[in-house]
This record gives C-alpha cells, structure tokens and sequence, in this order.
C-alpha cells in the first residue's frame, strides 16, 4: 500500500512537527496533501508547524498562505525590544490577526492542538480552545528570538522544546500522519532524542532530506523550500509504506 492509499483509507490527523523557520517546508508538503484531497480532520502542531496547522484549521487553504508566506520580509515581524528574547513579538501577533479567518479555536474548520512550554513548571502544555493568536505565538516564541507569553497563569515559550513531534495530545492508536521535520542545527547532538522519529501504533512519518534551511535572514530561501517540499511530497505519496511504517526520501 502507498501512502495516498493509507491517507485516503480513513480520516486521519495530521501532526506538524517543530523545526526552525520550517513553515514553509510545512505548507509546501500540506499543499501536496490538499491538491490529493488528502485532508485532515484533526492537527497538532509545535512551533512552525502550530503555524501552519492553525492557518489551515483556520480557513486559508495553502495557496493562500504560500502567497503571505512568500511576501514575508524580516522587518514586517523585527521589532526589538527590551525583556527575555531578543523581539516582543508585538509585529508577530499583528500578522496573525490580519491574517487569520476567524479568532478562536471553536471557529475552525478543524480540530486544533497546539503545543507550548511552561516555563514555570517545565512542562508542555495543550492549548485547543480560546484565542488562536495568543496560542500560535506561545507555540511559536523560539528563546531568546521572542519574548516569552504571559497566559492563563502560565509563562510560555516554543513547544518544541519538550514536545518537538507535537504528539503531546495524540491518543495511542490514533490514526496519524507526522510530518518530521529534519533538523541540521548546529547547537543539536546527533543523539538528540528530540532528533528521534516517533514510533507507535498508526503512526505513518514523512521525512523530507535535504531541504533548504530558513531563518530571519533566509526568508529568501523560503520558495524554494516549499516547492521542493511540494514536489518531495507528490512522490512520496506513491511510495509504499514499509513494516515501520516511515516514508523517507531526498529532494
């Protein structure tokens, strides 16, 4: 069986892993998914890939993103300012309200888990309900690049830093698709376990090779990270899913 087999057999969640500046790896492979008809009916996400889950669940299908993905330059989100990161992400959270269809986590068209980090108790914690934009930047606030977010009683930052796969609120069993994305930072031991491939039960990954790497100062990079990540994904699809059921390939 070939991963669009296995995709178009049952509904399935989709998990967007964290990864550096990777959303637009996550939108490129998303768009591969939306052209099949391949839609998830539940998301999660950590970091970049709250990002894109979120704008999905949102409402704004991939081509719309790709266009505000592609537009986007450094100083539209750059604005410095004194307290624990380098940004107070105020310019952020402005791009998420212009951008977004609707404003809570009960509007979307799909069901929603973001992932964060509690500074305070170390821990991960699920944000699926109330206000997206707060959620998404909690998700999102990478340390010391953002500041971190004062919510509910919690001070948050990036979920992927214990909760990289954002499987955090995904049952045993459920039925899976996670997209990993492939770390090459530098600062990361190879032996990470945030590095490692979750595996379990109905689980099906897709890993993506050798794509290019953005950040602050490579957002020009970014269309070329989706188009390879489109392309990367339409052949996956007719890949066949092996016994540890992973679909792994280069661009």
């Amino acid at each position: 069986m070939n991963l669009h087999d296995w995709l178009s057999q049952e509904p399935f969640t989709l998990t967007l892993s964290s990864g550096f500046f990777s959303f637009f790896v996550h939108t490129g492979m998303l768009a591969a998914l939306e052209e099949h008809e391949l839609l998830p009916q539940r998301l999660t996400g950590s970091s970049a890939g709250a990002l894109v889950a979120a704008c999905w669940a949102s409402g704004l299908d991939t081509s719309e993103l790709k266009n505000i993905l592609f537009e986007l330059k450094r100083s539209d989100f750059w604005d410095p300012g004194f307290g624990w990161g380098l940004l107070k992400g105020e310019k952020f959270r402005q791009i998420l309200t212009d951008i977004l269809p609707v404003e809570t986590f009960e509007e979307c068209r799909a069901d929603l888990s973001l992932s964060a980090y509690d500074i305070k108790t170390k821990s991960t914690v699920i944000i699926n309900s109330g206000e997206l934009v707060s959620a998404i930047y909690a998700s999102c606030a990478i340390p010391f690049l953002f500041q971190p977010l004062d919510y509910h009683g919690y001070r948050l930052l990036d979920g992927g830093i214990k909760d990289r796969p954002a499987l955090a609120d995904v049952s045993q069993g459920e039925r899976v698709l996670y997209h990993h994305i492939v770390s090459v930072s530098p600062w990361r031991s190879k032996q990470s376990k945030a590095l490692e491939v979750p595996q379990r039960d109905n689980l099906v990954s897709l890993q993506l090779f050798d794509l290019p790497r953005c950040g602050p100062t490579k957002l020009h990079l970014g269309p070329e990270a989706f188009v390879d990540a489109y392309n990367a994904t339409k052949r996956a699809l007719k890949r066949e899913i092996g016994d540890e059921q992973k679909v792994a390939l280069a661009v």
